[in-house]
């Protein structure tokens, strides 16, 4: 998630809109197993939570209006840092909480793609 490309409101309604999607994806699977609700629901947080840190981040940073050079070394920091806690969170879900592999993948899978699209439809109602 690139914050250059969009305002504080958009990354917020961006974010909400991740969340609502791995809580409704969550809430599906829970009609079928508690166990694949939670696997789901550590699927969504995987991919959500580094977005949010990453926001948190670059807005942290963009309070002061940095050199050129270091806005491109602060999205570097931002993206690794999302990165390593994205791989950290699946290692947690997956390997000490033994997380269901199908449920975890698919929310993963949906909050990504709500993260590519969004804001597009987010940009356009305006």
């Amino acid at each position: 998630m690139s914050l250059s490309l969009y305002s504080g409101k958009v990354a917020g309604k961006l974010l909400f809109i991740q969340l609502m999607t791995f809580v409704l994806v969550s809430a599906l699977f829970a009609l079928f197993n508690s166990h694949w609700s939670a696997s789901a629901l550590s699927g969504g947080l995987a991919a959500w939570l580094p977005n949010v840190l990453f926001v948190l981040f670059a807005w942290r940073h963009q309070v002061n209006v940095p050199a050129s050079g270091r806005v491109a070394w602060s999205f570097a920091i931002g993206e690794a840092l999302k990165v390593v806690v994205t791989i950290v969170l699946l290692i947690v879900a997956l390997g000490v909480f033994r997380a269901a592999f199908v449920p975890l993948g698919l929310t993963y899978l949906s909050v990504l793609i709500v993260q590519i699209l969004a804001p597009a439809v987010i940009n356009n109602k305006g």
